[in-house]
């Protein structure tokens, strides 16, 4: 994995949980500006899948489980879009909240994947 790009997607993450957790908590309901977060996230992470299937072929192996980092992935993959669909449904304060706390447990999670990569020996 690209050290950078892990650190952009987290960032991205972190400040598209904490916006929507600020909208939903003074009142909005969803709306373009609290669900493109999670698009773009969305798309970041479809990015970061691309990124770790050429990675080994390019001499970048993970040093941890490649099955744990890719149920990582995969996970993180399902978070925005379900996130999207239950604001959609719901259309409350409180779905925006939850759209927020989405885009956090993505940035968490990402950050997992990277030390994964990284770090973790297998």
């Amino acid at each position: 994995m690209i050290a950078g790009y892990t650190a952009v997607v987290a960032i991205v993450a972190a400040a598209a949980g904490v916006l929507a957790i600020v909208l939903g908590l003074a009142g909005r309901k969803p709306s373009d500006l609290s669900l493109a977060g999670p698009a773009l996230i969305e798309l970041l992470l479809v990015a970061q899948l691309v990124i770790a299937i050429v990675a080994p072929f390019v001499g970048n192996p993970p040093t941890g489980n490649a099955v744990e980092f890719y149920a990582y992935l995969v996970g993180a993959m399902v978070i925005p879009p379900a996130a999207i669909v239950w604001a959609l449904t719901e259309r409350t304060r409180w779905s925006v909240v939850v759209v927020g706390i989405g885009c956090l447990a993505v940035a968490v999670m990402i950050v997992r994947m990277q030390i994964i990569w990284t770090v973790q020996g297998s």
